[in-house]
């Protein structure tokens, strides 16, 4: 058994790839906030791509981490000096193992905010990523608009005040650079958002302009915030990862990721201060990327939204035990081709039919093991994005919506916190005690749910969707979730 150090690469196991390049010729180039089992499978890969062709080892990667849980991440990485194992797992069982190198450095925020500011002010940090989750741009569900009422955001804002959020460390660093002439560099969002370069810019500048109206326009004028849409399968690490990777080769990883084949990066070539070649590692350089953005949010991500609670109201706790009943499988399609399609612009390259049913085949894979809880989880940040949008487009043009209005109202019954067996559901979501508050008159009141605004925004006003919804819900409680998809099929719900 083999410790993950650098020390110990030379004697991994010869199956095993690792770093084939020189890492202490990397110099960091991009500071990453929300360093987590996503960014090591994505662009943290396709870096490390770049660098074993001898490319972009000036663009390492600085973690930064700034919740307390990040803690954790700061003590595995520096105990592996970076390092990391990224598990690919087949849909037929074959597992290909890689050392990742790209990681560079961690900084957990806490303990010292002044490097994180000197990290991120440094000329060399020339792109700033993230994947802090949709609900980390901090935007009001029902307004819209960047939340200044925020506890965190408050303190961020006092004059002299050591940052604590995201916006306080970049929008200071930021400030340090402007001050001293140094250009700023390209603020990328890798999270699942529509337009997330675009929501960024919003959240930035907003944060901005509450500090400094001067700043904030000159953050709207210099710095670069490219969309981009980003795609891998990346259930959480488990316990038994972890043995697997020990027991199968021979590697003592505190912390590996696992992940799908399939991988996708299309991102919108705009940088303040250039970029690594990712084009060279097979990411797609675009002028617009919203037509695969969408395509992604909308075919992808509302997918999983609606196999999930369906899914875990009968019973299945993995993925793809769920996509691998025909029952879920003929659901999702339906709803991507008749609900989700419809609300799409052609994909340039893409065969929108290939891509759905790949999707299933993807979800079906059944050596990823991804949980149904991972897919509920966070669902007021999720739902209002990925789903809501299908639903109003399909209003506003008279297209079918009963899918839809299902998945929301099975939403709406998983939320009740106890599934069809009376078992408990641990509800993992940051607006949990008020849905579920909503949720538990449902019976009593079955728009009680949906009339929650902050969420919803005026749906509930919508006859249309409020029969469709209540047709569901109440098929949901008096037949179960299987006899309500049984019913959408047949029109009979």
């Amino acid at each position: 058994m083999t410790a993950l150090t650098a020390a110990t690469l030379p004697d991994l196991p010869a199956g095993v790839p690792r770093p084939a390049y020189d890492r202490s010729r990397l110099r960091t180039g991009i500071v990453h906030f929300g360093v987590g089992g996503f960014h090591r499978a994505h662009q943290a890969m396709y870096l490390d791509r770049l660098m074993n062709d001898g490319k972009a080892l000036d663009w390492a990667i600085c973690g930064v981490g700034v919740m307390p849980a990040d803690r954790r991440m700061k003590e595995v990485l520096d105990a592996q000096d970076g390092l990391y194992t990224l598990v690919v797992k087949a849909p037929d069982g074959t597992m290909e193992p890689r050392v990742i190198g790209a990681i560079h450095d961690y900084l957990f925020a806490p303990d010292d905010p002044e490097a994180v500011v000197g990290r991120l002010t440094d000329e060399a940090t020339r792109i700033v990523s993230l994947t802090v989750t949709e609900g980390g741009y901090n935007f009001s569900a029902v307004t819209g608009e960047f939340d200044e009422s925020d506890p965190a955001v408050q303190h961020d804002l006092r004059p002299g005040a050591a940052p604590t959020t995201t916006f306080g460390f970049i929008t200071e660093a930021l400030a340090r650079r402007r001050d001293r002439g140094t250009p700023p560099f390209t603020i990328m969002s890798c999270d699942n958002i529509q337009g997330n370069g675009d929501a960024a810019r919003r959240s930035f500048v907003a944060f901005a302009r509450l500090r400094d109206p001067a700043l904030a326009d000159w953050v709207a004028r210099e710095v670069r915030f490219p969309n981009c849409m980003v795609d891998r399968i990346t259930p959480v690490t488990t316990e038994e990862d972890i043995a697997e990777v020990r027991n199968r080769f021979g590697i003592d990883d505190r912390w590996p990721v696992v992940c799908e084949p399939f991988t996708q990066w299309v991102l919108e070539d705009d940088f303040t201060l250039g970029r690594p070649p990712f084009e060279d590692a097979g990411v797609q350089l675009v002028e617009d990327v919203e037509p695969y953005e969408l395509m992604k949010l909308r075919l992808l991500n509302a997918s999983h939204q609606a196999l999930c609670y369906f899914g875990y109201l009968a019973g299945y706790r993995l993925v793809h035990e769920v996509c691998q009943d025909q029952l879920f499988a003929t659901f999702l399609l339906d709803y991507m081709d008749r609900e989700a399609t419809p609300t799409l612009e052609p994909v340039p390259g893409i065969d929108l039919s290939e891509y759905k049913h790949n999707l299933i085949a993807r979800f079906s894979n059944a050596a990823v093991r991804d949980t149904v809880a991972r897919l509920c989880a966070e669902s007021s940040d999720r739902i209002p994005k990925w789903l809501l949008p299908v639903i109003r487009h399909n209003l506003a043009s008279g297209g079918e919506i009963h899918r839809s209005a299902a998945v929301v109202a099975s939403w709406a019954r998983y939320a009740e916190g106890v599934d069809e067996q009376g078992a408990p559901i641990d509800v993992v979501d940051p607006l949990r005690d008020v849905l579920m508050a909503y949720a538990r008159r449902n019976r009593e009141d079955p728009l009680a749910f949906v009339a929650n605004r902050q969420v919803f925004g005026d749906l509930v006003d919508d006859d249309r969707f409020v029969s469709a919804y209540r047709r569901a819900l109440a098929s949901l409680h008096h037949k179960g979730a299987r006899a309500t998809l049984e019913g959408l099929r047949a029109g009979l719900s």
